[in-house]
């Protein structure tokens, strides 16, 4: 799991969980948008903390045992967080992020006790056999970024979900140039295989 690294490549973003665990994210200072922290990250991974998934008090945890894919990982935090909620989570991004992902995973592996996450590449649109069968839970953060991607990713969704599979989506809403055509496209052909049968619950969240 070790990687080969430099401190002076990275500087890091604390996530403080509900039970005053700190998450510590590791990001680069030079790279795409997938080696930083994005806000959108942020609220996902404290979404998943919430009373609806994660109460103890009570009892209630969603996350427990629960099979969890996330898609675009980027730094890993969203995973992490689910990780340490009890969710067997596989973070997964392309191949020049893998170096990252291992690095937040070793940096945070104490705080991963009930749960487990490792990190594997994953190019959207291409063969998804080795992440099924399907998972209960999708996580994304930011992904709806591209307009080249939105095809690849919607094609993976398909492939990757199952009836019990629940995708939840956060992304920042941009008014600016190409983004609301992109997020357009996007949510109709999450619609459009909603309503062929192809996906069972998509929830989304915007900052």
């Amino acid at each position: 799991m070790a990687a080969e690294t430099n401190e002076n490549d990275y500087f890091v973003r604390e996530i403080e969980k509900n039970d005053g665990c700190t998450l510590k994210v590791k990001q680069c200072y030079l790279g795409d948008v997938g080696c930083v922290v994005w806000d959108a990250a942020i609220v996902l991974s404290k979404y998943l903390e919430t009373k609806q998934f994660y109460e103890p008090s009570s009892g209630v945890n969603a996350w427990a045992d629960r099979k969890v894919l996330e898609l675009g990982a980027g730094t890993g935090v969203v995973g992490l967080m689910a990780a340490t909620l009890g969710a067997q989570v596989t973070v997964t991004d392309l191949e020049d992020l893998q170096t990252l992902l291992r690095l937040n995973i070793q940096e945070n592996w104490a705080l991963v006790n009930s749960g487990s996450i490792t990190a594997k590449v994953l190019k959207w649109g291409e063969d998804v056999s080795e992440f099924l069968p399907p998972p209960h839970y999708i996580l994304m953060a930011d992904c709806i970024y591209y307009e080249q991607s939105v095809v690849p990713l919607v094609e993976s969704l398909k492939q990757l979900s199952g009836p019990e599979t629940c995708i939840i989506c956060c992304y920042e809403q941009r008014t600016e140039g190409v983004n609301p055509k992109v997020e357009k496209r996007f949510f109709e052909s999450l619609q459009i295989l909603r309503i062929q049968g192809d996906l069972a619950d998509v929830e989304s969240q915007t900052t």
